[in-house]
């Protein structure tokens, strides 16, 4: 659904970030966080306390899928930190940063900040976003780029219906990378982080294959991965796939970029749960330190703006929005020329 635009002479974006301050919208919730971050990690211990009084049980894979829930929402908190949403302090934020990301999840928190900046800086933006799925844009439109072959010919045409199964494997691409990165750097931070990445693992291992059995442990690890990969995917998949995109060479506001390739998604309390905040895409965009509890307050001032400043604002419902991206994959599989 595209909110109708209004016509008149469009306010400046000054003037939406001065009403958002003065409205304290970009104070830090310590309360909030204090009770939010508790509770996830207790989620999380009662998870493995759950695989200890199951047992070398098939029933662990319920223990597993419910972790793969609870490491995505710790993924929420570790985005709030990268964010600098939850301290007043730079320091203390990279702090619960590796906390939650190397050591509770596995995740490089280093690796992902500068990635998730990038995109932030310029979202959906060929050559710029890091985040950019090469999917979603038509072969022609890359300079220099020659039509797929072979098993990338495969994937390319039949990308609409591997998108769910491929959305698996994102947990893993996180874990790799990150290492990868640590390992180039070779330095101090990289060294920390490699450590409570290898203590993550190293408990991680032994409590799967201390309570299970090795082909237990191997189906609790996988469910585990998976939920948590088809989890996060479909948590960030619907905020900017499907969306506009921005050729290298174009020149755009601050706003605009922000604005156009972003999607909001509608719902209640329970969305704005799930997704951890992220269904107010348009205005963590637009001010991504705004503490999370913060962005629904801020949705009415933001769409304004948005409205009055001709830049629409878009918002459609979860279901919609996963819709909208099947069906770009497609359009964009079927223009792969036949003789390629």
């Amino acid at each position: 659904m595209q909110t109708v635009v209004t016509k008149g002479a469009p306010p400046d974006f000054r003037e939406l970030a001065t009403r958002i301050h003065d409205a304290g919208l970009l104070k830090r919730r310590l309360g909030y966080y204090s009770f939010k971050i508790p509770l996830t990690v207790a989620a999380l211990g009662a998870g493995w306390c759950g695989l200890f009084l199951v047992g070398d049980s098939w029933f662990a894979l319920l223990i597993a899928a419910f972790l793969g829930l609870v490491f995505t929402q710790l993924g929420f908190v570790g985005h709030d930190a990268g964010h600098q949403q939850v301290f007043g302090s730079r320091r203390a934020n990279s702090l619960l940063g590796l906390g939650v990301g190397n050591a509770l999840m596995g995740v490089s928190f280093g690796w992902w900040v500068p990635k998730h900046s990038a995109h932030h800086a310029f979202p959906n933006h060929l050559g710029r976003d890091p985040d950019l799925d090469a999917a979603l844009i038509p072969h022609d439109r890359v300079a220099g780029a020659a039509p797929p072959h072979g098993i990338s010919r495969f994937m390319a045409s039949w990308q609409a219906w591997l998108f769910f199964p491929l959305m698996l494997l994102r947990s893993t691409g996180l874990h790799v990378l990150g290492v990868q990165r640590l390992l180039r750097n070779r330095d101090r931070a990289a060294a920390i982080e490699l450590l409570l990445i290898a203590a993550h693992l190293a408990v991680y291992l032994t409590m799967a294959f201390w309570v299970l059995s090795p082909l237990k442990a191997i189906a609790f690890i996988g469910v585990q991965q998976a939920v948590f990969s088809l989890y996060l995917g479909c948590s960030f998949a619907p905020n900017h796939k499907a969306m506009p995109i921005i050729d290298g060479d174009a020149e755009m506001t601050f706003a605009e970029r922000q604005v156009t390739t972003a999607r909001n998604v509608g719902g209640g309390r329970l969305t704005n749960f799930a997704l951890g905040g992220l269904n107010y895409q348009i205005e963590h965009h637009l001010f991504p330190s705004m503490p999370r509890p913060n962005l629904a307050r801020a949705q009415e001032l933001v769409r304004s703006f948005c409205i009055e400043s001709g830049l629409g604002y878009r918002e459609d419902s979860f279901v919609g929005s996963l819709r909208q991206t099947l069906r770009q994959l497609h359009s964009v599989a079927v223009t792969i020329p036949r003789d390629a």
